[in-house]
């Protein structure tokens, strides 16, 4: 725990998530951390102790006066850090700078900004600290009666995708799957989901009414451990990316899964996709939600556009 002192704001707080990767966090920390000392590299660092915690050490470590965070974890603990850093009003956002080393299951994030998975390589990166401004989504929705707010860097999912979100996380608290869980799930569930009736407005205007079987937003692309739903995005163009899977066949879904990894899931019929600052969804039953593989609460959902609002490390 850091004691409240003047802090170097060169020097760089280490999140550490001792679970992330099913355990992988515990295990490769001390490679890390031998790694960071012998690069020279000036830094704390603090461990997560359960869900949400990271936004609480992120906004604790602004007050001491860090202004330079690097996730070893996975995409949920970066949404848990990129939350401390948007929840909290002392310092402007694009003060703080985010990095990543990857040890999480899925890294999807990383995958945007070719931030690579060997540790000493992205090391490096955080060295050079090379930084971009990129968009955050911010998404409005409802935990029971309660309605809630969250922020998110990558991807949020709703429907099909959040249940498979859903089941994936389930055994990641038990400390069990892998990388390939998720796509486990994808077709282990398929035939017990519901499509489920819903209204999609973009800026305004209505897109979309009718059965929906699954929907991504993303700023980024990648999801699901290296799944391209959402390929037309940009992560600094003020908008947010839909893709919009309607009501088909299931069997359909299993036919071109392939798809889902080179981004020409687009390119099929039932496919739909949107582009705007705002979207609003309502639906006739509950559409659950997860960001950044993060579970969450469900419908209805209004997502809105941070622009250039967060400062990350880049490989690119």
């Amino acid at each position: 725990m850091a004691e409240k002192q003047a802090i170097n704001t060169e020097k760089w707080l280490m999140i550490v998530n001792p679970n992330a990767g099913v355990k992988k966090g515990t295990k490769d920390w001390p490679e890390i951390w031998r790694l960071l000392q012998a690069e020279k590299v000036d830094f704390d660092y603090r461990e997560t102790a359960a869900r949400g915690h990271a936004i609480e050490i992120t906004a604790e470590s602004i007050e001491l006066g860090y202004r330079n965070f690097c996730v070893v974890g996975g995409d949920g603990t970066l949404n848990e850090v990129l939350n401390g850093v948007i929840n909290q009003h002392l310092i402007p956002f694009s003060d703080i700078s985010i990095g990543m080393i990857p040890v999480g299951t899925g890294n999807d994030w990383c995958r945007m900004f070719n931030i690579p998975f060997d540790y000493l390589k992205s090391i490096h990166l955080l060295k050079q600290k090379k930084t971009f401004l990129q968009d955050a989504g911010k998404v409005t929705y409802y935990h029971k009666d309660e309605k809630m707010v969250r922020y998110f860097m990558n991807v949020a999912g709703m429907g099909y995708d959040a249940l498979v979100a859903k089941k994936t996380n389930i055994l990641k608290e038990k400390g069990k799957g892998g990388p390939l869980t998720y796509m486990y799930f994808v077709f282990a569930s398929l035939f017990q989901y519901k499509f489920i009736e819903a209204v999609i407005e973009v800026d305004g205007k209505m897109a979309y009414k009718g059965e929906i079987f699954s929907m991504n937003v993303g700023i980024c692309k990648f999801n699901g451990g290296g799944m391209m739903q959402v390929p037309f995005a940009i992560p600094d163009d003020g908008l947010l990316d839909v893709t919009l899977i309607k009501k088909t066949s299931k069997w359909m879904v299993v036919r071109y899964a392939r798809k889902l990894f080179d981004g020409t899931l687009v390119d099929l019929p039932f496919i739909a996709t949107f582009k705007g600052e705002n979207i609003r969804i309502r639906s006739t039953g509950n559409v659950f939600l997860e960001t950044d593989g993060e579970s969450l609460g469900h419908t209805p959902f209004t997502f809105e556009i941070l622009s250039r609002c967060v400062k990350i490390v880049t490989g690119k």
